[in-house]
């Protein structure tokens, strides 16, 4: 697994509850380990459909006939498995991290860990990249960028010092932006807000909770009665929509209730949110910070 190392592979493949003869969506394919593994417990009249936006993973296609790899952004499921002749379907699996592939390229610009072009699109054709982040966005965008995705408390102070220092000249490589922020990098907390402050452009960038949103907000119509929803978090903000969405088929608010006080809603939870053993993490760190849940539709 070079190009991504599949998180909770087997937890999240249970989750789905596969049927032999049942269509499945992976959103998220990636290295393929997910879209394996069902394949793995699919007869020959199953079915497994894998979105990825990033033409990386289109290297990582599995040749199988019951397999498909549509290479396009997952907030477009309804449209495409509908192109596909699909309107429903029994299952829906998504791995919201980046891949390992995408942090260790490091001309893709997703890791603290390297000197390289402020990048950070999924989708390479995308014009917006974190160039235009940086050294476009009005400081008020920025200070809420910052704010609101990497939930860093000193946002209005960094997105001062980054107008200030793009006054001089543009900031084109990720060390031209540690140095503008080197004064809120401790030597303690340095990989720590460095990781925040990579996650908040990279968010914006790909504009990831929108995209989200708009996935989630389709799943229900998407999935048979009795599908699954398995997915996988890795931030705060993420994890906090999924919760949600599963709880009451909304992000914000309660639903409206009938004059008997009842109201309906499209998934009931399965168990207990569920995140990765010791020995995963150990065997695979980037698995730390990962949160799965389990839905199943009414």
């Amino acid at each position: 697994m070079g190009y991504h190392n599949p998180v909770l592979l087997k937890e999240t493949v249970d989750g789905l509850a596969i049927k032999e003869d049942g269509i499945y969506v992976d959103v998220t394919f990636g290295g393929g380990g997910h879209s394996k593994e069902i394949l793995s417990r699919l007869g020959e009249n199953g079915k497994l459909y894998a979105f990825d936006q990033d033409k990386d993973a289109l290297k990582n296609k599995i040749d199988d006939s019951r397999f498909t790899l549509i290479n396009e952004n997952f907030r477009y499921i309804k449209r495409f498995l509908r192109f596909y002749g699909v309107k429903e379907v029994d299952g829906i699996l998504g791995d919201f991290g980046v891949s390992s592939h995408q942090f260790d390229v490091a001309e893709r610009g997703f890791s603290t860990r390297f000197e390289a072009d402020l990048d950070m699109r999924m989708n390479q054709s995308n014009q917006l990249s974190a160039y235009h982040v940086v050294n476009e966005y009005s400081q008020e965008d920025l200070r809420d960028v910052l704010l609101q995705y990497g939930e860093l408390r000193a946002a209005p102070a960094m997105a001062r010092v980054i107008v200030e220092t793009r006054m001089n000249g543009e900031i084109k490589t990720s060390e031209q932006l540690k140095s503008a922020l080197k004064k809120f990098l401790s030597p303690k907390h340095e990989n720590k807000i460095l990781a925040q402050i990579y996650q908040a452009i990279r968010i914006e960038v790909n504009q990831e909770i929108e995209v989200l949103k708009e996935f989630l907000m389709q799943t229900p119509e998407v999935l048979k009665p009795g599908g699954r929803l398995s997915l996988i978090s890795y931030h705060s903000l993420e994890d906090r929509l999924v919760k949600r969405f599963m709880r009451n088929g909304l992000f914000e608010g309660e639903p409206e209730r009938d004059v008997f006080g009842r109201f309906e809603v499209p998934f009931k939870k399965v168990g207990k949110l569920i995140v990765p053993t010791a020995q995963e993490i150990k065997e695979n760190n980037r698995a730390r910070s990962a949160k799965l849940r389990i839905a199943e539709k009414l």
